[in-house]
């Protein structure tokens, strides 16, 4: 007898992080600027270099960070 698959065993699973607008406005503003950003993770500081819906690009002297826009706790413009 064959074995029967359900539709649910057989797709992957796909986490998904709600977009927050303001978060990702704020950070628009502050593109080219130097920002503090407080994670979950501990602290980061560097220059916008771009903001994505669910991640921002911060440059950090000579290397690049992409921090989860979930994992943002505050952000402080320098």
């Amino acid at each position: 007898m064959p074995q029967q698959v359900s539709p649910q065993a057989t797709s992957p699973m796909h986490t998904v992080f709600p977009v927050n607008p303001y978060v990702v406005e704020t950070l628009m503003s502050v593109k080219g600027k130097c920002v503090i950003i407080e994670t979950t993770r501990g602290r980061i500081e560097g220059t916008v270099a771009g903001v994505k819906p669910d991640h921002v690009i911060l440059q950090l002297h000579e290397k690049t960070a992409f921090i989860r826009i979930a994992e943002i706790v505050w952000i402080m413009p320098e």
